[in-house]
């Protein structure tokens, strides 16, 4: 009890010094912080898609501007598709106001076939097709031939035949008949064609007839005379 005492030293900053600790929410932000980052850590290895390499970022760079390239490619190809698209709807149109004044002019023409047939004399045969007019020309061994036809009602079908009597090399009396000529006959018709006759043979006349079918019923005829060339 009296033994050897010891000094008392006066500290007034050592309560201080002992609560220098490190509080407890900073503690616990810390290990929160170090969870967290264990857990993206844990997360990326396990459920995340795995990291490109450096080689793996650069071939993905390459087929992204490749890609792209090819998207501008295709951009210039449809805009150029574009540019011939309205070229040819213009094209188009051009040709389309052509065709309607073709075909006005092609009615004009109409009628003014149908006037001229209808001018001249028909046959004195009566017939369901009135032979207007035929011009026979020889040229050489060749029989050229224009025939102006008309009748009443819509088209209708029927087979031309013509016949050349003259005299042969020979100055024989001969007849040739042509090959026959299947048509669709208008109301207003103009027929042109041509033969060829036999060596050293010279039409005289020419009969045309015109029949329902070949040597079928005869819808009109008639007889002129061949002229030379």
């Amino acid at each position: 009890m009296f033994g050897r005492s010891r000094p008392v030293v006066f500290d007034p900053y050592r309560h201080q010094r002992r609560r220098r600790r490190l509080p407890v929410w900073l503690w616990t932000l810390l290990l929160g912080l170090v969870a967290g980052a264990v857990g993206t850590v844990v997360a990326q290895q396990r459920w995340l898609p795995e990291r490109l390499s450096a080689a793996d970022s650069a071939r993905l760079r390459t087929s992204l501007q490749d890609v792209q390239a090819d998207r501008d490619r295709l951009q210039g190809e449809l805009q150029a598709a574009a540019g011939e698209r309205d070229a040819a709807r213009t094209d188009g149109q051009t040709l389309q106001r052509a065709h309607d004044a073709l075909a006005a002019r092609a009615a004009g023409w109409d009628e003014d076939l149908a006037f001229l047939v209808d001018a001249l004399p028909p046959d004195p045969r009566e017939g369901e097709v009135a032979v207007r007019a035929v011009r026979a020309v020889v040229r050489g061994s060749v029989l050229h031939y224009a025939l102006a036809l008309s009748h009443d009602g819509r088209p209708i079908d029927g087979v031309l035949t013509l016949a050349a009597e003259g005299r042969s090399a020979d100055g024989r009396v001969q007849r040739v008949d042509l090959p026959a000529v299947q048509r669709r006959i208008a109301a207003r018709h103009v027929e042109r064609g041509e033969a060829v006759l036999p060596p050293g043979f010279v039409p005289a006349q020419l009969t045309v007839r015109v029949a329902a079918r070949e040597g079928g019923r005869r819808l009109g005829m008639r007889v002129v005379l061949v002229r030379g060339v």
